[in-house]
């Protein structure tokens, strides 16, 4: 069997887990991880490179013989890497820059909706400077809540739900000055707030040929309850009981299969994960939004169901091929638990040292998102810093199995969500 080194291009709890999957892969040759974290180290060759000098990676592909690039986050993407290398004949897996735009850029994303007929929320776009017109608009609305959201990539912060006039007024404010937002906010996207569950569906797609591979819930506010903050993930589980089969299908037919095949029609064919973000309304289902890119920390409860090689669905992808596979998935459920540094997702310290990780059960799983080793010993080094992933044949099985894992870890200022998981023992339950 021919084995097939691969650069996996993150360093993230999606990129870890991602690593965790190819390791296990019988077509697995050398793996390289750039710049990876300390959790790929055991799995494969940590590597420093200026990913966004495409130049400094192809020189890399070519001196380690790298047959297969595999992309974790959305930036370089959106950046244009897959083209890059796919015009000197490196096969990558994640979609070219056109198509990264659907997440790129949420006006691009809704415009193409509007297009092709794809449920989604009503929407208005306004440039920065016209943030007063923003207001203005939002005042005649008199429609509350409304949901403002940054244009650009704004690594899952820059959507802001506002229940009154004066929260709006607030939040524009600090878009327009925020120095991490100013780029992203560039254009703002304004939108009716949908009422539902939200649910996220992965699919892998070839440009022609698409699979679901499994759907979760994310959490993406910072306390329980969905309170606080934003942030970029908080916790997932899988699957999502509100995606019932009949609910998939309309998934399928009204969203995903128009989707693939309106990026045909847009002559930028749709090659690699797209994830879709979910409302399902009292009139079905209804895009929040689409990533490019494996969702995290979803991608930590959808992996360890695959039942594929994920090499393999990889290759395939990149050879369309993707028609000669099934997908497979266990029955298990997954619960994802994230322990963030005190202060995310705003200002945190770093350095703390991690005490019980080594005290895990051997079922549960842990995936590094911000850590590194320093004197010998594993300290926090990010806002996200661990993902624990516990299993059940119950979803109520994987919920306490991840959160007895989760109580052995701590450090100081650690703390996570106490509710990831509880929507759907509601659903479950009714």
């Amino acid at each position: 069997m021919s084995k097939y080194n691969v650069l996996l291009i993150g360093g993230g709890g999606r990129e870890h887990a991602i690593a965790w999957k190819l390791s296990q892969s019988e077509k697995i040759g050398d793996l390289y991880c750039a710049p990876g974290n300390t959790g790929t180290s055991g799995l494969g060759k940590n590597v420093f490179l200026d990913t966004n000098n495409f130049d400094e990676v192809v020189d890399f592909v070519k001196m380690q013989k790298v047959e297969l690039v595999v992309i974790g986050p959305e930036a370089p993407l959106v950046n244009g890497i897959s083209d890059y290398l796919n015009e000197r004949n490196i096969p990558v897996f994640g979609p070219g820059k056109v198509a990264s735009m659907l997440e790129g850029s949420k006006e691009f994303a809704k415009d193409f909706m509007v297009k092709y007929d794809i449920p989604t929320a009503d929407y208005a776009v306004f440039d920065a400077q016209d943030f007063d017109d923003a207001l203005k608009f939002v005042q005649l609305k008199e429609n509350y809540p409304i949901v403002l959201k940054a244009d650009g990539l704004a690594a899952g912060k820059g959507v802001f739900i506002c229940e009154t006039e004066a929260e709006v007024e607030n939040r524009l404010n600090y878009i327009k000055n925020s120095s991490s937002l100013s780029k992203a906010a560039s254009r703002l996207v304004i939108e009716e707030f949908m009422e539902g569950e939200e649910a996220s569906v992965f699919v892998i797609s070839d440009g022609h040929t698409s699979h679901i591979l499994h759907h979760a819930q994310d959490h993406k506010r910072v306390g329980d309850g969905d309170t606080g903050l934003n942030t970029g993930g908080m916790g997932a589980y899988s699957p999502a009981p509100i995606l019932t089969d009949e609910m998939l299908e309309r998934v399928q037919n009204e969203i995903i299969q128009p989707t693939i095949t309106g990026m045909q029609l847009e002559e930028s064919a749709y090659s690699g994960i797209l994830y879709v973000g979910l409302m399902i309304t009292s009139d079905g289902p209804k895009v929040v939004e689409y990533n490019c890119r494996f969702g995290d920390p979803e991608c930590q409860v959808i992996l360890p169901s695959l039942e594929n090689d994920l090499l393999d669905l990889m290759l395939s992808t990149t050879q369309q091929r993707l028609d000669e596979k099934t997908v497979q998935i266990d029955q298990k459920y997954r619960c994802c638990v994230v322990i963030a540094s005190g202060g995310y997702p705003e200002e945190y310290e770093k350095g703390k040292v991690i005490t019980g990780i080594d005290d895990i059960d051997d079922e549960a799983l842990i995936f590094h998102a911000g850590t590194s080793i320093q004197n010998g010993q594993l300290v926090s080094d990010g806002g996200r810093v661990l993902n624990v992933v516990g299993t059940g044949d119950s979803l109520k099985e994987a919920i306490n199995h991840t959160y007895q894992n989760v109580k052995k870890i701590n450090f100081e200022g650690s703390f996570y969500r106490n509710d990831i998981g509880h929507k759907g023992l509601k659903r479950i339950s009714k």
